[in-house]
């Protein structure tokens, strides 16, 4: 019987395991953090919510209206007539939660454990030994355990340890900077329906800014490639300044960072090892879109080891592997290719931002955005659209290479040093982020001299917890 190791317990690592357990294939799902809550936006398309069975209630908010705000802060709205039409916005906790949990109701053994070294045999071949930290039993440091399997998919993100054995091979990641900020029920009244997209070098040099409104809460955050880490602080400041009419009186509850990919990594398949979602770079370029691709990735790799283990009962090889790359490349090739190319057009300077989003007010463009996204297909346009959106992209690319469009003024650029940039977050009317933990660290010293409870490992613990969640990768 065909022995399968998934790592990783996100969206890919846990639809993969669905498939597999649903097979009668005996599968291990790894998850270190099984409250882990990945710095995202959220947004899932309406094709994921019906092709992967995602209930009602994991859906925050059903979002019919987007807004896009340029460079100069003109303002494009962009609406869903169609009430059954909607994007989904969720929190990742609970979407990667129910995933987990409905793939261990199918027969998948979910481990809370920490994947620390994998032996692949002879020339990667296999079997492989998985040695790795147990924490079910809730303690600290974990217990050493080991397992050995005759295939792996790697479903652990973007510092993938999978891709580490199998020398998969480097490629270009972003980093998303993200802050979860709760807002008073008359404030949180804005985003009921409401998606915010920001561009401009103050926000990103490279990519967008976000503000995605969740349960209780909303998403405030940027992204940006590797290479401008440095500026991640001053980009948060960025977009914190654009946002600040709608985020007064919030309160910073949670600061996310991750890296992110920005390409497929040039190997996804060798012996037995397969890698999927982050993991194998599965991240759209303009968007940042990787949820659905995630879950589907998994699902696809883990419905090709089903079909050539013939439901488990032998074992399959790299070539029969390398079936799913195929169709991968085939269905979704052509897709990444495309949105590479749109944003070294659109994203490459402020005024070609500004005539992007200035193209966005058009209907067609519109309608050709969203059935796009809603529902991951090619939409067929007749030949009056074709002509109209080549003329729009050509009029566009030349205005923003040319000329700025008429009163063009954008914000002021994010060069901040960091301290500037952390003065800024800490004066700013919001409550907490990114200094949090020194507010944290001088409130509980001032309990502990009047009251001797918060000497407890609970306070002192609870005293920290925004210092434990902020991440050492953005400085």
């Amino acid at each position: 019987m065909l022995r399968v190791a998934v790592v990783g317990g996100g969206p890919s690592g846990s639809c993969a395991a669905e498939v597999l357990a649903k097979a009668g294939i005996q599968t291990w799902l790894f998850e270190r953090k099984l409250d882990n809550a990945k710095p995202c936006g959220g947004a899932i398309p309406l094709c994921m919510v019906s092709e992967f069975e995602i209930p009602e209630e994991i859906i925050d908010r059903k979002v019919r209206n987007m807004r896009m705000i340029s460079p100069s802060n003109r303002e494009v709205d962009i609406h869903l007539d169609n009430q059954a039409e909607y994007i989904g916005m969720c929190r990742r906790e609970v979407l990667d939660d129910y995933l987990r949990n409905r793939a261990a109701k199918l027969g998948a053994n979910l481990i809370n454990g920490l994947v620390t070294k994998i032996e692949t045999g002879n020339q990667r071949q296999g079997p492989y030994t998985l040695t790795y930290s147990d924490y079910a039993a809730g303690a600290a440091t974990g217990e050493a355990k080991s397992l050995e399997v005759d295939l792996i998919i790697g479903a652990d993100g973007a510092n993938s340890r999978v891709a580490k054995a199998m020398d998969a091979g480097d490629y270009n990641v972003a980093i998303a900077f993200q802050e979860r900020i709760k807002l008073p029920p008359e404030e949180m009244k804005y985003y009921e329906n409401l998606a915010e997209m920001y561009v401009g070098t103050d926000v990103s040099p490279d990519f967008y800014a976000w503000v995605f409104p969740k349960y209780d809460h909303v998403a405030v955050g940027t992204g940006t490639m590797q290479e401008n880490q440095s500026l991640i602080k001053s980009l948060q400041v960025g977009i914190r300044e654009r946002a600040k009419k709608r985020l007064l009186n919030g309160e910073v509850i949670k600061v996310e960072a991750h890296p992110i990919p920005e390409h497929p990594r040039p190997r996804r398949v060798v012996g037995r090892m397969a890698l999927v979602g982050d993991a194998a770079g599965y991240v759209t370029k303009s968007s940042g879109e990787g949820i659905y691709f995630a879950a589907k990735s998994g699902r696809m790799c883990a419905e090709q080891v089903v079909k050539a283990s013939s439901n488990g009962s032998k074992i399959p090889s790299e070539k029969d592997l390398k079936v799913y790359l195929k169709i991968w490349d085939k269905q979704y090739g052509a897709t990444y290719k495309v949105l590479e190319i749109l944003q070294n057009i659109f994203y490459r300077n402020d005024s070609a931002r500004e005539a992007f989003v200035e193209m966005c007010d058009d209907k067609d463009v519109q309608k050709l955005t969203f059935d796009s996204y809603l529902y991951k297909r090619v939409v067929v346009m007749n030949p009056w659209q074709q002509l109209k959106l080549t003329m729009l992209t050509l009029g566009s690319v030349l205005r923003g290479h040319a000329l700025a469009p008429q009163g063009y003024r954008p914000v002021p650029s994010a060069v901040r040093t960091e301290a500037v940039a952390e003065e800024m977050l800490a004066a700013g009317s919001i409550r907490g982020g990114i200094n949090a933990s020194k507010e944290k660290k001088a409130a509980a010293a001032e309990q502990a001299l009047i009251s001797s409870d918060a000497a407890s490992p609970a306070a002192a613990a609870d005293g920290q917890s925004t210092e434990q969640r902020q991440p050492a990768a953005v400085g």
